[in-house]
């Protein structure tokens, strides 16, 4: 199993390295399916997970000069005070239910509309409805703030509601928008993991498992860099939208399996 976890951890930190849109959002469905473990550790892990991924990927992209600094940094502090949020609803909703299931089932139906979303606006609107640049910094903090929060609840880094968002809110071409998401989530993510910490709400989980998927992050984030440099726009689009479709299957196929 731990090959496994290894390969999906790998694979998924690639491509979130690509398209910018962290990783999490394939390993928390696919482990999810898998039934390797409960949601609250595999939220917690996949976290990790993406967080790994994303520091890697923002220091060897330094100097590619695509992070928007004063924008993304928005947008960051904004993710920071989204994560705590996202971080919290989600120990409550736990806490209500006391059912692992459930809370695996909401996440699993939030996470297939959102990413639903995504690949409608991305796949048929996105060339034809007009984008905004968004300068205001109590409004790059707010959107900043709405990436966090779902991002943290549904213990998936960033997934595609970065990209989406910063296509329509701040008109970034693919590349940019996927270094801009990658700096947001690696400080939503490093909240989250500080808010766990500190409120002493780390799940239990096999330990090995930690270093499996965090080490598959990192060399995920390495490979993700360099292949990023080397194909198109297009092709990281076409990659992305393939992604989605995967996504909304695996969410909808877990979404029935919690609610059984």
């Amino acid at each position: 199993m731990g090959v496994l976890i290894f390969a999906i951890c790998y694979f998924a930190s690639a491509i979130g390295g690509i398209c910018g849109i962290g990783g999490g959002v394939v390993i928390k469905p696919v482990l999810d399916a898998l039934g390797v473990m409960d949601v609250s550790s595999i939220s917690f892990l996949s976290g990790l997970t993406v967080l790994s991924m994303s520091v890697i990927s923002v220091f060897r992209q330094r100097n590619n000069h695509l992070v928007e600094l004063r924008i993304g940094s928005l947008l960051a502090v904004g993710a920071v005070a989204g994560g705590v949020i996202g971080n919290f609803l989600f120990q409550k909703v736990k806490e209500l239910t006391a059912q692992d299931a459930f809370v695996g089932m909401v996440q699993a139906i939030v996470l297939a509309i959102v990413t639903l979303l995504t690949l409608v606006y991305s796949a048929f609107f996105r060339n034809r409805l007009p984008s905004y640049h968004v300068k205001n910094g109590v409004a790059c903090v707010f959107i900043g703030g709405s990436m966090g929060v779902l991002s943290s609840f549904l213990g998936i880094g960033g997934g595609p509601i970065n990209l989406a968002i910063l296509f329509f809110a701040f008109s970034m071409e693919t590349k940019k928008a996927a270094a801009n998401s990658l700096y947001i989530i690696m400080f939503s993510q490093l909240a989250s993991f500080l808010t766990s910490l500190i409120q002493g709400t780390i799940p239990q989980f096999p330990w090995i498992y930690l270093v499996i998927m965090v080490s598959a992050g990192v060399l995920g984030g390495m490979s993700g860099s360099q292949l990023n440099r080397r194909i198109s726009s297009s092709t990281t689009d076409k990659l992305f939208s393939g992604l989605l479709c995967v996504i909304i299957l695996i969410c909808l196929y877990n979404a029935v399996r919690f609610a059984q």
